[in-house]
Protein backbone atom coordinates (compact mmCIF):
# COMPACT_ATOMS: atom_id res chain seq x y z
CA UNK A 1 0.00 0.00 0.00
CA UNK A 2 1.14 3.37 -0.92
CA UNK A 3 0.71 6.04 1.79
CA UNK A 4 0.95 9.38 0.66
CA UNK A 5 1.54 11.78 4.13
CA UNK A 6 0.95 15.87 3.53
CA UNK A 7 2.39 18.02 6.41
CA UNK A 8 0.40 21.17 7.12
CA UNK A 9 2.78 22.74 10.15
CA UNK A 10 1.41 20.42 13.26
CA UNK A 11 -1.33 18.31 11.04
CA UNK A 12 -0.37 15.24 9.02
CA UNK A 13 -2.93 13.89 6.67
CA UNK A 14 -2.33 10.30 5.23
CA UNK A 15 -3.70 9.14 1.65
CA UNK A 16 -4.61 5.56 1.08
CA UNK A 17 -4.39 4.37 -2.78
CA UNK A 18 -8.09 3.35 -3.24
CA UNK A 19 -10.22 5.01 -5.93
CA UNK A 20 -12.03 8.03 -5.17
CA UNK A 21 -10.94 11.85 -5.94
CA UNK A 22 -9.52 14.37 -3.50
CA UNK A 23 -8.12 17.75 -3.73
CA UNK A 24 -6.48 19.55 -1.45
CA UNK A 25 -7.10 23.22 -1.42
CA UNK A 26 -7.58 26.62 0.81
CA UNK A 27 -11.18 27.71 1.70
CA UNK A 28 -11.04 30.45 -0.87
CA UNK A 29 -11.12 27.94 -4.13
CA UNK A 30 -14.52 26.32 -2.73
CA UNK A 31 -17.64 26.67 -5.01
CA UNK A 32 -20.06 28.23 -2.07
CA UNK A 33 -22.65 25.41 -0.84
CA UNK A 34 -21.52 23.07 -3.53
CA UNK A 35 -17.91 21.72 -1.64
CA UNK A 36 -16.63 21.62 -5.07
CA UNK A 37 -13.10 22.32 -5.94
CA UNK A 38 -12.69 25.02 -8.50
CA UNK A 39 -8.62 25.59 -8.01
CA UNK A 40 -7.60 22.89 -6.78
CA UNK A 41 -3.47 22.65 -6.16
CA UNK A 42 -3.29 19.09 -5.38
CA UNK A 43 -5.53 16.21 -6.90
CA UNK A 44 -5.46 12.50 -6.66
CA UNK A 45 -7.39 9.50 -6.96
CA UNK A 46 -7.40 8.74 -3.43
CA UNK A 47 -9.59 7.43 -1.09
CA UNK A 48 -8.96 9.64 2.53
CA UNK A 49 -7.87 7.74 5.73
CA UNK A 50 -6.51 10.49 7.97
CA UNK A 51 -5.26 10.93 11.14
CA UNK A 52 -4.20 14.34 12.41
CA UNK A 53 -3.53 16.36 15.46
CA UNK A 54 -3.80 20.07 15.35
CA UNK A 55 -2.50 22.99 17.54
CA UNK A 56 -4.27 25.62 15.24
CA UNK A 57 -8.43 25.90 15.93
CA UNK A 58 -10.33 24.35 12.91
CA UNK A 59 -11.03 27.95 11.48
CA UNK A 60 -7.46 28.20 10.73
CA UNK A 61 -6.79 25.06 9.22
CA UNK A 62 -6.48 23.83 5.96
CA UNK A 63 -9.57 21.61 4.97
CA UNK A 64 -9.35 18.27 2.88
CA UNK A 65 -12.22 18.38 0.30
CA UNK A 66 -13.88 15.48 -1.62
CA UNK A 67 -14.12 16.36 -5.05
CA UNK A 68 -16.18 14.35 -7.73
CA UNK A 69 -15.76 14.36 -11.53
CA UNK A 70 -14.04 11.29 -12.26
CA UNK A 71 -13.91 9.23 -14.74
CA UNK A 72 -13.49 5.08 -13.49
CA UNK A 73 -12.62 2.79 -16.38
CA UNK A 74 -13.66 -0.68 -14.73
CA UNK A 75 -12.93 -3.67 -16.28
CA UNK A 76 -15.34 -6.41 -15.58
CA UNK A 77 -15.47 -10.55 -15.44
CA UNK A 78 -15.41 -11.88 -18.77
CA UNK A 79 -17.37 -14.74 -17.47
CA UNK A 80 -17.08 -15.53 -13.63
CA UNK A 81 -18.44 -13.28 -11.37
CA UNK A 82 -16.00 -13.94 -9.03
CA UNK A 83 -13.38 -12.33 -10.64
CA UNK A 84 -14.46 -8.61 -9.75
CA UNK A 85 -12.87 -6.45 -8.21
CA UNK A 86 -12.53 -5.04 -4.60
CA UNK A 87 -11.24 -1.70 -6.42
CA UNK A 88 -14.30 -1.54 -9.09
CA UNK A 89 -17.11 -2.55 -6.65
CA UNK A 90 -15.90 0.27 -4.64
CA UNK A 91 -16.15 2.67 -7.93
CA UNK A 92 -19.57 1.33 -8.88
CA UNK A 93 -20.58 1.67 -5.69
CA UNK A 94 -19.39 5.50 -5.14
CA UNK A 95 -20.34 6.66 -9.00
CA UNK A 96 -23.28 8.82 -9.42
CA UNK A 97 -23.96 6.86 -12.86
CA UNK A 98 -22.96 3.78 -14.51
CA UNK A 99 -22.52 3.68 -18.78
CA UNK A 100 -22.64 0.21 -19.96
CA UNK A 101 -22.40 -1.41 -23.86
CA UNK A 102 -25.72 -3.52 -22.53
CA UNK A 103 -27.83 -1.82 -19.60
CA UNK A 104 -29.29 -5.60 -19.69
CA UNK A 105 -26.19 -7.66 -19.37
CA UNK A 106 -24.71 -5.02 -16.98
CA UNK A 107 -28.20 -5.10 -14.57
CA UNK A 108 -27.20 -8.63 -14.25
CA UNK A 109 -24.20 -8.24 -12.71
CA UNK A 110 -25.41 -4.97 -10.48
CA UNK A 111 -28.18 -6.83 -8.83
CA UNK A 112 -25.35 -9.76 -8.15
CA UNK A 113 -23.44 -7.47 -6.28
CA UNK A 114 -26.93 -5.23 -4.65
CA UNK A 115 -25.89 -2.31 -6.78
CA UNK A 116 -28.66 0.58 -7.38
CA UNK A 117 -27.24 3.12 -9.59
CA UNK A 118 -28.30 5.03 -12.47
CA UNK A 119 -27.60 3.31 -15.52
CA UNK A 120 -27.58 4.26 -19.31
CA UNK A 121 -26.53 2.84 -22.41
CA UNK A 122 -22.95 3.15 -24.35
CA UNK A 123 -22.56 1.56 -27.50
CA UNK A 124 -20.73 1.46 -30.46
CA UNK A 125 -23.76 2.88 -31.96
CA UNK A 126 -24.48 5.89 -29.76
CA UNK A 127 -20.83 6.28 -28.31
CA UNK A 128 -20.46 9.88 -30.33
CA UNK A 129 -23.49 11.27 -28.51
CA UNK A 130 -23.25 9.43 -25.22
CA UNK A 131 -19.12 10.59 -25.21
CA UNK A 132 -20.69 14.47 -25.25
CA UNK A 133 -23.59 14.11 -22.47
CA UNK A 134 -21.06 11.90 -19.89
CA UNK A 135 -18.36 14.55 -20.92
CA UNK A 136 -21.00 17.37 -19.93
CA UNK A 137 -21.45 15.51 -16.50
CA UNK A 138 -18.28 14.98 -15.60
CA UNK A 139 -17.07 18.41 -16.04
CA UNK A 140 -20.85 19.21 -13.81
CA UNK A 141 -19.15 17.25 -10.92
CA UNK A 142 -20.20 13.88 -10.84
CA UNK A 143 -18.62 10.75 -11.13
CA UNK A 144 -19.30 8.50 -14.03
CA UNK A 145 -18.49 4.68 -14.03
CA UNK A 146 -17.52 3.33 -17.61
CA UNK A 147 -18.10 -1.00 -18.21
CA UNK A 148 -18.85 -3.26 -21.06
CA UNK A 149 -20.24 -6.30 -20.90
CA UNK A 150 -17.31 -8.24 -20.24
CA UNK A 151 -13.29 -7.39 -19.84
CA UNK A 152 -11.62 -3.59 -20.31
CA UNK A 153 -13.55 -1.03 -21.58
CA UNK A 154 -11.68 0.52 -25.21
CA UNK A 155 -10.04 -2.81 -25.75
CA UNK A 156 -12.49 -4.01 -28.99
CA UNK A 157 -15.15 -2.68 -26.86
CA UNK A 158 -16.75 1.20 -26.50
CA UNK A 159 -14.96 3.54 -24.16
CA UNK A 160 -12.05 4.90 -25.75
CA UNK A 161 -13.48 7.76 -27.76
CA UNK A 162 -14.88 9.11 -24.22
CA UNK A 163 -11.06 8.47 -22.82
CA UNK A 164 -9.66 10.73 -25.28
CA UNK A 165 -12.64 13.69 -24.16
CA UNK A 166 -11.02 13.64 -21.09
CA UNK A 167 -7.81 14.17 -21.67
CA UNK A 168 -8.55 16.74 -24.37
CA UNK A 169 -11.12 18.42 -21.17
CA UNK A 170 -8.48 17.58 -18.40
CA UNK A 171 -11.17 15.65 -16.72
CA UNK A 172 -9.80 13.19 -14.43
CA UNK A 173 -10.25 9.73 -14.83
CA UNK A 174 -8.49 6.48 -13.67
CA UNK A 175 -8.50 2.94 -14.73
CA UNK A 176 -10.08 -0.43 -12.95
CA UNK A 177 -8.21 -3.34 -14.25
CA UNK A 178 -9.81 -6.88 -13.81
CA UNK A 179 -9.90 -9.93 -15.83
CA UNK A 180 -8.79 -10.19 -19.87
CA UNK A 181 -9.67 -12.59 -22.40
CA UNK A 182 -6.12 -11.64 -23.82
CA UNK A 183 -4.14 -12.54 -21.33
CA UNK A 184 -5.69 -15.54 -19.97
CA UNK A 185 -5.19 -17.19 -23.58
CA UNK A 186 -1.41 -15.98 -23.95
CA UNK A 187 -1.08 -17.58 -20.40
CA UNK A 188 -3.20 -20.81 -21.07
CA UNK A 189 -1.71 -21.43 -24.36
CA UNK A 190 1.72 -22.00 -23.49
CA UNK A 191 3.03 -19.99 -26.32
CA UNK A 192 6.43 -17.96 -25.61
CA UNK A 193 4.75 -14.62 -24.06
CA UNK A 194 7.86 -12.31 -24.37
CA UNK A 195 6.50 -10.62 -27.17
CA UNK A 196 2.65 -10.75 -28.50
CA UNK A 197 0.40 -9.23 -30.66
CA UNK A 198 -3.15 -9.15 -29.94
CA UNK A 199 -5.28 -8.27 -33.38
CA UNK A 200 -9.06 -7.95 -31.71
CA UNK A 201 -11.91 -9.34 -34.10
CA UNK A 202 -10.95 -11.28 -36.95
CA UNK A 203 -12.72 -9.97 -40.02
CA UNK A 204 -16.06 -11.39 -41.03
CA UNK A 205 -15.42 -11.66 -44.99
CA UNK A 206 -13.09 -14.60 -46.26
CA UNK A 207 -10.79 -12.27 -48.00
CA UNK A 208 -10.10 -10.21 -45.06
CA UNK A 209 -9.73 -13.07 -42.34
CA UNK A 210 -7.25 -14.50 -44.77
CA UNK A 211 -5.37 -10.90 -45.20
CA UNK A 212 -5.31 -11.11 -41.24
CA UNK A 213 -4.11 -14.82 -41.14
CA UNK A 214 -1.30 -14.71 -43.71
CA UNK A 215 0.11 -11.88 -41.86
CA UNK A 216 -0.02 -13.51 -38.39
CA UNK A 217 1.71 -16.54 -40.20
CA UNK A 218 4.63 -14.33 -41.11
CA UNK A 219 4.88 -12.69 -37.46
CA UNK A 220 7.87 -13.08 -34.86
CA UNK A 221 5.81 -12.78 -31.81
CA UNK A 222 2.66 -15.07 -30.65
CA UNK A 223 -0.54 -13.18 -32.36
CA UNK A 224 -3.47 -13.28 -30.40
CA UNK A 225 -7.23 -12.77 -32.06
CA UNK A 226 -11.18 -12.79 -30.83
CA UNK A 227 -13.62 -15.03 -33.11
CA UNK A 228 -17.13 -16.08 -33.39
CA UNK A 229 -17.96 -19.86 -32.64
CA UNK A 230 -20.16 -19.54 -35.95
CA UNK A 231 -17.04 -18.76 -38.00
CA UNK A 232 -13.93 -21.15 -36.19
CA UNK A 233 -14.14 -23.73 -38.46
CA UNK A 234 -13.66 -21.43 -41.61
CA UNK A 235 -10.64 -19.86 -39.70
CA UNK A 236 -8.84 -22.79 -38.89
CA UNK A 237 -9.31 -24.42 -42.66
CA UNK A 238 -8.07 -21.35 -43.51
CA UNK A 239 -5.48 -21.64 -40.93
CA UNK A 240 -4.46 -25.69 -42.72
CA UNK A 241 -3.78 -23.85 -46.12
CA UNK A 242 -1.44 -20.85 -44.80
CA UNK A 243 0.10 -22.45 -41.89
CA UNK A 244 -0.45 -25.95 -41.38
CA UNK A 245 2.44 -27.25 -39.09
CA UNK A 246 1.55 -24.38 -36.87
CA UNK A 247 0.69 -24.73 -33.16
CA UNK A 248 -2.63 -22.59 -32.72
CA UNK A 249 -4.76 -22.36 -29.18
CA UNK A 250 -8.37 -22.41 -29.40
CA UNK A 251 -9.59 -20.83 -25.91
CA UNK A 252 -13.11 -21.22 -24.84
CA UNK A 253 -15.41 -20.17 -22.37
CA UNK A 254 -12.83 -18.44 -20.62
CA UNK A 255 -13.28 -18.34 -16.58
CA UNK A 256 -16.33 -20.29 -16.67
CA UNK A 257 -17.13 -23.49 -16.05
CA UNK A 258 -16.79 -25.33 -19.10
CA UNK A 259 -13.54 -23.53 -19.98
CA UNK A 260 -11.11 -25.48 -22.45
CA UNK A 261 -7.70 -24.53 -24.09
CA UNK A 262 -7.42 -27.06 -26.96
CA UNK A 263 -3.83 -27.11 -28.86
CA UNK A 264 -3.07 -28.60 -31.82
CA UNK A 265 -2.01 -27.81 -35.60
CA UNK A 266 -5.08 -26.58 -37.54
CA UNK A 267 -6.00 -29.52 -39.19
CA UNK A 268 -6.19 -31.08 -35.57
CA UNK A 269 -8.08 -28.52 -34.14
CA UNK A 270 -10.51 -28.48 -37.19
CA UNK A 271 -11.15 -31.97 -36.87
CA UNK A 272 -12.46 -31.71 -33.34
CA UNK A 273 -14.46 -28.86 -34.07
CA UNK A 274 -16.10 -30.22 -36.82
CA UNK A 275 -17.27 -33.12 -34.68
CA UNK A 276 -17.88 -31.17 -31.63
CA UNK A 277 -18.91 -27.50 -32.61
CA UNK A 278 -17.73 -24.80 -30.81
CA UNK A 279 -19.74 -23.04 -28.85
CA UNK A 280 -19.44 -19.90 -26.66
CA UNK A 281 -17.02 -17.20 -27.33
CA UNK A 282 -13.56 -17.79 -28.31
CA UNK A 283 -10.22 -16.40 -28.25
CA UNK A 284 -7.49 -17.51 -31.00
CA UNK A 285 -3.85 -17.96 -30.38
CA UNK A 286 -1.66 -18.63 -32.72
CA UNK A 287 2.59 -19.46 -32.24
CA UNK A 288 5.11 -17.50 -33.18
CA UNK A 289 6.78 -18.55 -36.79
CA UNK A 290 9.41 -20.99 -35.79
CA UNK A 291 13.26 -18.52 -35.83
CA UNK A 292 11.33 -15.66 -36.51
CA UNK A 293 12.46 -14.11 -33.39
CA UNK A 294 15.33 -15.13 -33.23
CA UNK A 295 16.45 -13.40 -36.23
CA UNK A 296 14.58 -10.08 -34.89
CA UNK A 297 16.29 -10.03 -31.74
CA UNK A 298 19.89 -10.55 -33.01
CA UNK A 299 18.98 -8.10 -36.03
CA UNK A 300 18.11 -5.71 -32.98
CA UNK A 301 21.56 -6.33 -31.26
CA UNK A 302 23.25 -5.54 -33.96
CA UNK A 303 21.62 -2.40 -35.02
CA UNK A 304 22.34 -1.59 -31.30
CA UNK A 305 26.11 -2.18 -31.98
CA UNK A 306 26.34 -0.32 -34.95
CA UNK A 307 25.12 3.07 -32.78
Amino acid sequence: MHVHSIEEESETVFLETFGTSLCICGESSLVEGQGICTEAPFSVPYRMEYSKTLAQSDSARTPLIACCRMLYVIGTPIGNLDDITLRALDALKSADLIAAEDTRHSGNLLRHFEIRKPLISYHQHNEAKRTEELSERLAAGENVALITDAGMPSLSDPGGRLIRACIEQGLGYTIIPGASAVLTALVGSGFALDRFCYCGFLPVKSGGRERELRVAAERGETSVFFESPYRINKTLRTCAGIMPERQLCVARELTKKFEEFRRGTPAELLAHYEAHPAKGEITLVISAKAGRTVRIASASLDAGDEQ
